[in-house]
């Protein structure tokens, strides 16, 4: 006869037995399930391309705040730099620049009251061009 394992009690009556019997075949049944799934090689690799993926979501995320800290950090050291320089900067050079950029403020509206001026004029223009275009076309 067989001996029952040391760590399972041994049945008293027909009733644990059956118990027992079902029991082994839930164990059994689990065991068989859990050496299915380690040998679905697709399952498997599809798990395991989804974690790679969850992965690389979660390091880009980490990567993108980093970049954008390291911009900020950037941005902020120009702004002390160009404050630093405009401080450093003589009284001369800072009016002539006032100056430039006045002037070119000026030469742009001038440039844009100009053009808004002569729109009649280049509609109508577009509008020649276009029939003359269509009627050398057609001759054709």
């Amino acid at each position: 006869m067989t001996q029952p394992p040391h760590d399972e009690p041994t049945a008293q009556s027909p009733e644990e037995l059956r118990e027992q019997i079902e029991h082994t075949r839930h164990e059994l049944g689990d065991t068989v399930q859990a050496l299915a799934a380690k040998t679905d090689v697709k399952a498997r690799a599809q798990e395991k391309a989804t974690e790679i993926k969850d992965q690389a979501a979660a390091k880009a995320g980490e990567l993108k705040e980093q970049a954008a800290l390291k911009a900020g950090q950037v941005k902020a050291k120009a702004s002390e730099a160009a404050v630093r320089v405009q401080d450093k900067l003589p009284a001369p050079v800072k009016d002539r620049a006032a100056q430039a950029a006045g002037q070119a403020r000026a030469t742009t509206a001038q440039g844009l009251h100009t053009a808004r001026g002569n729109r009649p004029l280049l509609v109508a223009a577009a509008a020649a061009g276009t029939l003359a275009w269509l009627i050398y076309r057609k001759k054709r």
